[in-house]
Parts: structure tokens; sequence; C-alpha cells
């Protein structure tokens, strides 16, 4: 009963999380695919890039909302499960979701919107707290992938040291740790693009960046 009741958690989890809404938007609106715009990427910050800042602002807000839904609906669909249970199955089903969505050949985004959604269900003050971190270091130099890349690595700090209201269990805990590091590892090219200084910054034009 348990094993059908998590694959059922897992299968909801990713369709939702596997919603590509940044290529959606794009496709609908302005009847472009965003995969043929800058990075190629579904995500919103690709999306603004192109052009679309309130596009862009809709797709994290949505990719962020989706994760969130994916953990929430699942405890109040198996309640009979422990939450954490549920809700780590969730959350890391919806990011696997949104990076590999089946819509899109496998092919998705890098999972930062969607982790924060997902992060927020499961433990919001760390959530807001890795938010900050992204805030911060984004003013400061203006890389949304060095902001996203630090504001990973910071999370599970902040939710080992913050307060939480129960221990976490080894799934919870795995999640906490894995997720983070896979929305790192996606960021690769980012960082190889850091360390040369080819780094796109937020607010250069396309010309400069070049």
């Amino acid at each position: 009963m348990f094993v059908t009741s998590y694959l059922v958690i897992a299968l909801v989890a990713y369709l939702l999380g596997s919603v590509p809404f940044g290529y959606v938007l794009v496709r609908i609106f302005r009847k472009e695919d965003i995969r043929a715009k800058g990075s190629g990427n579904i995500g919103a910050t690709n999306v603004v890039r192109s052009g679309a800042k309130g596009l862009g602002t809709l797709t994290f807000l949505l990719d962020a909302l989706k994760g969130a839904i994916a953990v929430l609906a699942a405890g109040w669909m198996f309640a009979s499960i422990p939450a954490q249970y549920t809700a780590a199955v969730a959350a890391f089903c919806a990011i696997l979701g949104h990076i590999f969505p089946v819509w899109l050949g496998f092919k998705g985004g890098k999972g930062v919107a969607t982790a924060l959604g997902v992060f927020l269900a499961l433990a919001w003050l760390p959530a807001l707290a890795g938010l900050g971190v992204f805030i911060v270091v984004f003013a400061l130099f203006r890389y949304v992938s060095l902001a996203s890349i630090l504001a990973a690595a910071a999370f599970p700090v902040f939710a080992f040291l913050l307060p939480h209201s129960q221990p976490y269990n080894t799934w919870m805990t795995a999640v906490i740790l894995i997720v983070p590091a896979i929305v790192i590892a996606k960021h690769r090219q980012n960082i190889r693009r850091l360390l040369h200084g080819t780094e796109y910054r937020f607010g250069k034009s396309k010309e400069a960046a070049a």
C-alpha cells in the first residue's frame, strides 16, 4: 500500500514539476520558442533576458508555486503517511520534473525557483534565509548564477542551524543536501564562465556581455 502511495506521490509531483511555464508563457504571449533565445534555458532568467521581464517574473512565481504545491498536496493527499516522507519524495520528484520535463525531451531548467518553492513548503525559515543570500549577492555582483549557487549552498547550513519543529529524518536530510547539490551542478557551465570572467552580468547589454 505504501509503495503504491509513494509511486503516486512521485508521479504527481514529477508531472507538476515538469510543467514548463517559461516555455509555455513565451510561446503563448510572444509566439516564440524560449529555447532559441539567449542561453536556451526555459527558466525565468532567460525569459527576462529575452526581453520579457513581466513573463520572466511570472515564470519565477509559477515555477516556485508548482514546487510548493507538489509538497503540500502530497501531505494533504496522503495524510496517513508521515509528513516528512511524503514531503521528501514530492520535493525531489518536483525538482526532477522541472529539470527533466517529459514534455520537452527531458531538457528543462536549473531548478532554482522550483527549489525555492519546495523548500518554502518544507522549511520556510531556512528557505527565506537562502533567499536573503540570493538577494544580497545579486545586489552586490549582479550575477544571477552566482547568487543562485551561493543561495543553494547556504540553504543546508541554514536548514540545520536554524530552529525547526522536529528533527529531520533520513529522507528529509537527503533532500536538504541533494537538491541544492543538483541545482549547483546544473550551473556548472555558469561556474566555468564565472571563473573565466565571461558570465552574463544582469543589466549589461548583450554586446557588453558578449
